[in-house]
């Protein structure tokens, strides 16, 4: 039965930015996972997010638990869809910050400039 509904979940679930900062903002917050590049992340970032580029994410798995939520995030949500996916086939329980950055500046949430979290 697992592995049914592996193959046939949906790996793109997505939540939007007042979702997110709840997540983020409760008892146990999940890992917020910024897959854009160094330029893009010091320009502006979630506070608290950890930077891996998507391109490097195969390579740094290792890095990220899997017993902790995953709230993946980039520009738009289309590299942070893909990490999300990505994730989610190597067992981590992932989510996508549908809109990215974007959405999030949108609602008016908190950025901070700079290379540290």
């Amino acid at each position: 039965m697992n592995l049914i509904k592996q193959l046939f979940a949906s790996t793109d679930t997505n939540l939007d930015a007042a979702e997110a900062k709840s997540k983020l903002d409760g008892k146990n917050p999940p890992v917020l996972l910024d897959v854009r590049q160094q330029d893009e992340y010091r320009s502006g970032h979630i506070p608290g997010a950890v930077l891996i580029p998507l391109n490097q994410l195969g390579q740094r798995l290792h890095e990220l638990p899997k017993d902790r939520e995953i709230i993946c995030v980039c520009r738009s949500g289309s590299r942070s869809r893909m990490a999300n996916r990505m994730l989610a086939q190597a067992g981590y329980n992932s989510l996508n910050l549908k809109g990215g950055m974007i959405s999030w500046t949108r609602a008016g949430l908190s950025t901070k400039k700079g290379n540290t979290p």
